[in-house]
């Protein structure tokens, strides 16, 4: 009989599950990291730099390769300060929800690595730490080969604005220094809902990018170096945030 297999009726997919395959399809995700990365484009056009802002192209270019780490909820932001003629990398997770960033980041001339796994149960847990480590030796290799790397600190889902010790980590196997940015826009929408308040940036506004000063971490670092490191790294990034707020005068 039609919508038969082997004696069984074969369930249709809902409506919504429809809606989800094809917002998932390859056609749909490049459309979407288009449309997203023209936006962006456009409210970069139309930014001002903030007074005070670090002088983020001399500090990129005197410490490349180097390790530039930020918050999440402010990634869509990297591109916009990022000098062109430097090689660059971004490390991404392997979520289906990570695609359209990877179009969007790569659309900016950015290449991406994808090194995160799932989170539930032992076999995704164990998973992603395989995945994480394959995605550090990767960063490592392009260190090495002169391309720096931008690395969102805090952790996908976990506590927001605290670093994890995968920034820390690539930096004592890679030798090359972290350097802590914050970039704020005086014009934005907040994604309330978002576990990292991800901001969206408005055209016609200010923008500010502060970086502190570089943060080196040994080859030999033990378990509690790693661990005053990671603070050290939280405390920096949130600080270099905090003082781009003040510049475009917004809070979070």
């Amino acid at each position: 009989m039609p919508g038969h297999v082997g004696g069984k009726p074969k369930r249709r997919p809902s409506a919504p599950e429809v809606l989800r395959r094809l917002g998932r399809s390859k056609v749909a995700i490049a459309a979407a990291g288009a449309a997203v990365g023209g936006l962006l484009r456009l409210v970069h056009a139309t930014q001002r730099r903030a007074d005070g802002s670090s002088d983020f192209r001399r500090i990129l270019t005197d410490e490349h390769p180097a390790i530039v780490g930020l918050w999440h909820g402010q990634h869509l932001l990297a591109p916009f300060f990022r000098p062109r003629e430097l090689p660059y990398v971004a490390l991404l997770s392997r979520s289906a929800d990570a695609e359209i960033n990877a179009r969007v980041v790569e659309s900016f001339g950015i290449s991406t690595v994808r090194g995160s796994g799932g989170r539930e149960g032992v076999k995704a847990k164990r998973a992603q730490r395989k995945g994480g480590a394959r995605a550090l030796v990767a960063l490592r290799r392009m260190l090495a080969g002169g391309t720096g790397v931008c690395m969102i600190a805090d952790i996908p889902k976990g506590t927001p604005r605290e670093a994890g010790l995968g920034i820390v980590t690539l930096a004592k196997i890679s030798g090359r220094p972290i350097v802590p940015a914050g970039a704020v826009t005086s014009r934005h929408h907040v994604l309330a809902r978002a576990w990292d308040k991800t901001r969206i940036p408005l055209p016609f506004g200010r923008i500010a990018v502060v970086m502190g000063a570089p943060i080196t971490v040994p080859a030999d670092a033990d378990d509690a170096l790693m661990a005053e490191k990671r603070r050290e790294v939280t405390a920096a990034i949130e600080a270099a945030n905090l003082a781009a707020e003040r510049l475009v005068g917004t809070r979070r």
